[in-house]
């Protein structure tokens, strides 16, 4: 990963009754002590394991917060991502490419892309598995920090980084990796 990536800092509510797919976050930008509030998410804490979570986006030219998407639960582990108007299924961007497989895939137009667990157990690494780009890091979740560090190439995805990257966190503490 080099020093031009993006690098998104999650900002959980202090509220410990808050839904953990509740969370704000934010660029952090080299020599810049103020990071820049990028994303919001928002899950009312219903009780219930069904609902809605809003993803909002902060356009930076505009400085004014864009609806990025939802994701419209059906149950704790079913459910459609929206992203604007495209509708995809939790599965489909979380899908094994067999049983076995230790890897958790989405496609963006024609290119796969693949998170997996790092060899710590607790990070997770987004790979590209395209032709031409096969193994090549797009993505990097550090768990200690909740830091998601993502390469500047990916920028024209990034709304897909950051929400598939949330599915598997979420998901791998549900232990259903």
């Amino acid at each position: 990963m080099a020093s031009s990536d993006i690098v998104l800092q999650f900002v959980y509510p202090d509220n410990p009754n808050a839904d953990f797919r509740t969370v704000n976050i934010n660029q952090i930008i080299e020599g810049s002590n103020t990071p820049i509030e990028l994303y919001k998410l928002y899950h009312p804490n219903t009780g219930l394991n069904t609902g809605e979570t809003s993803f909002h986006r902060r356009n930076m030219q505009t400085q004014i917060w864009e609806n990025a998407g939802h994701v419209e639960w059906s149950s704790s582990i079913n459910g459609a991502v929206y992203f604007g108007v495209d509708r995809i299924s939790i599965r489909e961007l979380r899908k094994p490419k067999k049983p076995s497989s230790k890897s958790r895939r989405f496609k963006v137009n024609s290119s796969e892309y693949k998170w997996k667990i790092a060899e710590n157990g607790t990070d997770l690494i987004c790979l590209s598995d395209n032709l031409t780009n096969r193994g090549k890091t797009v993505a990097l979740w550090t768990q200690e920090t909740l830091t998601l560090r993502v390469a500047e190439r990916a920028e024209g995805i990034l709304d897909r980084v950051v929400m598939t990257c949330l599915l598997n966190i979420w998901f791998k503490g549900k232990n259903l990796w």
